[in-house]
């Protein structure tokens, strides 16, 4: 299988390349810092230095992607920015890169790589929300640009899903809790998530390559704790 994965070179996203490498995928990592990924040696692995708040950067790396493969089978957006400041203080390019990251790119690359999905079987296009994106869920002080953005992505996964149904593309989104990442830290500092990146890690593997079978257009709580 053909996989593409962004935000590759920590956290979750990290572990995740590992779980699809351990499977024999190729895996093509969009990220912007590659020096994590130096420490997996594995043929399958390929790196591309994006950067995903650049639509001429990320149509360099679709090209990339064509040059080598001739389908994709699994693109997992996992690529996230977070900013936490008071509602008064959050400047508009503070707003402006986290919906690039986080709503645009995953938007964006979906579009560009559609000539290479669904092509000899259904592929599955896996969005990364939070919790703090789903609706009803509770709501934190200072991370309304985050949990906004990450709202947004749950629509475009509706919307994604019902559009591009009938050219064998399945569209779902992860709407996950607390991980122990440093984006958690970054907005939580001094809280202890029950859950480590590869444990999720090995979850979101899981629904990306089954997960398609069961749902199409579906955002599913992947939580079993909040800050």
């Amino acid at each position: 299988m053909n996989v593409i994965i962004t935000g590759a070179s920590r956290g979750i996203g990290f572990e995740l390349v590992q779980q699809f490498l351990n499977t024999g995928d190729v895996v093509f990592c969009l990220t912007r810092n590659l020096k994590p990924l130096g420490s997996i040696q594995h043929e399958n692995l390929i790196p591309i230095a994006t950067d995903l708040t650049s639509p001429v950067s990320i149509n360099k790396a679709v090209e990339l992607i064509q040059s080598k493969v001739t389908d994709i089978q699994c693109v997992v957006h996992n690529a996230g920015a977070l900013i936490k400041k008071p509602f008064e203080d959050i400047l508009y390019t503070d707003l402006e890169m986290v919906y690039k990251v986080n709503v645009f790119a995953p938007y964006y690359l979906t579009q560009q790589l559609l000539p290479l999905l669904g092509k000899q079987e259904r592929s599955h296009i896996v969005n990364i929300s939070s919790i703090g994106g789903f609706q009803g869920s509770v709501k934190f002080p200072g991370l309304s640009a985050y949990s906004s953005s990450k709202a947004a992505i749950v629509g475009v996964t509706e919307c994604l899903a019902e559009e591009l149904k009938d050219r064998n593309i399945s569209v779902n989104c992860l709407a996950i809790g607390a991980v122990q990442t440093e984006m958690l830290a970054q907005a939580f500092p001094d809280y202890q998530a029950p859950l480590k990146p590869k444990q999720m890690a090995e979850y979101i593997y899981e629904f990306a390559v089954k997960g398609h079978v069961f749902y199409n257009g579906k955002v599913l709580p992947v939580s079993s704790s909040t800050p």
